[in-house]
């Protein structure tokens, strides 16, 4: 049985042994720049508190399996069950099988540099906090705009999915009302606590795992003709999988589905959003990133495997689920609902992974001073509801923005967010190859860290430069160009608004020591 919350220094005798680490903005830029976390067998407390619960009062609540379901459940989704089809489609069997171990290769990466710094640094809103520190203020900033952006708008087509899916079984009834329910059940689910979240996205995940890993069971089972299959009247094996060659569209589309793939795959680096909450993140967090790469290789590579063996994929992009379509194959009753209650379970994943990402995003940025400093208030359970509000009404506004601009505004939003991931992406690869370096030069030595990334640099060049070369070669891909433009447009207007903030509060400054200044000649 899990303990109910109780404060970091409580729950994580580990966490008395974490690097002290400012994370509540006083530093100096210099002092946060120069000065890598350091050390301590003792950290500074304050009534039986560690700093870093001190400074955010957030909750550790999560535990080992919290953690290993939400890094799967950030990427297991409705594109997986609904969109492989296409993607198979279009790159062909082999070619989709390629794209995704190579996709699946790049995220691994990515996981174990961000392993590196979770563990030395746990902090909630980790990947912009490691930009402020290692890259700049100004990248920290374009880095939590991002990633908040990626799951604001993810939450709005979300919660549009849920309504349609319910449409399936209840017709009469409006969509929006099925979306308002499924709204207000993610926000009260993080708005109790940590845990709640924590435990309903377990659960969330679990089925999603669950009817993979049956469809991959049953797949097999067909495959080798143990179970009958409707067009068959042997085992299908595995020819149809080279039937019309190996790259029958060429090679081309296999590029522009790696790039599809990476999209897909954003959602694993949710392991460093949690590390903060975590209890136990020395031991939990490099768990859960070792399991990923086997795993995304069992559920994506492995499912799209049976799909291919069991379909001609000429026929798997076409009308529905590429899963519906193998279950009604082999005969099993109902497999429409069932798996329109899987994408459902799906949907609810997804945005409520999606508002605790964005809600941990804006408290970060408070925490750090980027916005008021009042989106970081915690209520007496740990919740930063504030924050919270402020995550969901970007998820309202990007919701409204998919019915009423559709072509225009939320158009670009999406466009956006696919590319925002990619940033964080090789923002965390650079974070941890300057991280390293400057632990170094400090005098520390890569024994005291408590998780090292394997093969320094060599894998944390290799996912900087894999991530940076999906970015820029998005260009040779003409449906996604829109996507490359709107994303330098965009990071250029973030870089913008970070500096205008910042000549904003000094032009403040100035004039408050200007009024001071009369206040005391007026006196004399």
């Amino acid at each position: 049985m899990s303990q109910p919350d109780t404060d970091t220094a409580a729950q994580s005798p580990s966490s008395q042994q974490e690097p002290q680490i400012q994370t509540d903005g006083r530093r100096s830029h210099s002092e946060q720049v120069n000065q890598p976390a350091q050390t301590s067998q003792s950290e500074s407390s304050h009534d039986g508190k560690d700093e870093h619960a001190l400074h955010t009062n957030l909750k550790r609540g999560m535990e080992s399996r919290h953690l290993q379901m939400i890094s799967l459940g950030g990427v297991i989704g409705t594109g997986l069950f609904l969109s492989s089809g296409y993607t198979i489609q279009q790159a062909g069997p082999i070619g989709t099988i390629l794209a995704y171990s190579i996709g699946a290769l790049i995220v691994y990466l990515v996981m174990l540099t961000l392993g590196e710094l979770s563990v030395a640094m746990p902090v909630t809103g980790s990947f912009h906090v490691y930009a402020e520190k290692f890259i700049g203020p100004g990248t920290g900033f374009v880095i939590a705009i991002q990633y908040w952006l990626t799951w604001t708008v993810a939450l709005g087509s979300e919660f549009t999915a849920a309504g349609l899916l319910m449409q399936r079984w209840f017709p009469n009834i409006p969509t929006w009302v099925w979306s308002a329910a499924c709204i207000i059940l993610i926000f009260t689910l993080n708005a109790l606590s940590v845990r709640f979240f924590a435990e309903a996205e377990f659960w969330f995940a679990s089925i999603k795992v669950f009817a993979i890993c049956a469809f991959i069971v049953i797949g097999l089972l067909a495959i080798f003709g143990v179970i009958p299959i409707a067009g068959y009247q042997h085992a299908p094996m595995f020819g149809n999988l080279v039937k019309d060659g190996i790259f029958p569209n060429g090679f081309m589309p296999v590029f522009a589905t790696i790039l599809t793939v990476n999209f897909a795959f954003s959602g694993t680096e949710l392991i460093g959003v949690t590390a903060g909450e975590t209890r136990d993140p020395e031991t939990t967090v490099p768990k859960a990133i070792h399991t990923t790469l086997w795993r995304l290789v069992l559920f994506f590579i492995g499912s799209i495997t049976v799909m291919c063996a069991l379909i001609p994929w000429r026929q798997a992009g076409v009308g529905e689920s590429p899963f519906v379509l193998v279950f009604n194959s082999i005969g099993i009753p109902y497999a429409g609902d069932i798996m329109n209650f899987v994408v459902l379970t799906a949907v609810l994943s997804a945005s409520n992974s999606g508002l605790y990402a964005s809600t941990r995003m804006v408290w970060s940025m408070g925490n750090e001073g980027m916005i008021p400093r009042w989106f970081a208030k915690t209520n007496r359970r740990g919740v930063p509801m504030l924050a919270l509000c402020a995550a969901m009404a970007g998820g309202l506004l990007a919701l409204l923005s998919s019915v009423i601009a559709a072509s225009t505004v939320y158009l670009v939003l999406v466009a956006l967010s696919g590319l925002s991931a990619v940033v964080v992406w090789i923002a965390i690869a650079y974070c941890q190859i300057v991280f390293r370096r400057r632990w170094l030069e400090s005098g520390h030595s890569t024994s005291e860290l408590k998780y090292r990334t394997p093969g320094y640099p060599y894998v944390s060049w290799a996912a900087f430069i894999l991530c940076t070369a999906s970015f820029v070669l998005v260009i040779f891909d003409v449906e996604q160009r829109f996507a490359l433009v709107a994303e330098l447009v965009f990071i250029v207007a973030c870089y913008g608004a970070y500096f205008l903030q910042q000549w904003v509060r000094k032009r403040k400054k100035a004039t408050e020591a200007d009024d001071l200044d009369t206040l005391w000649v007026a006196r004399d």
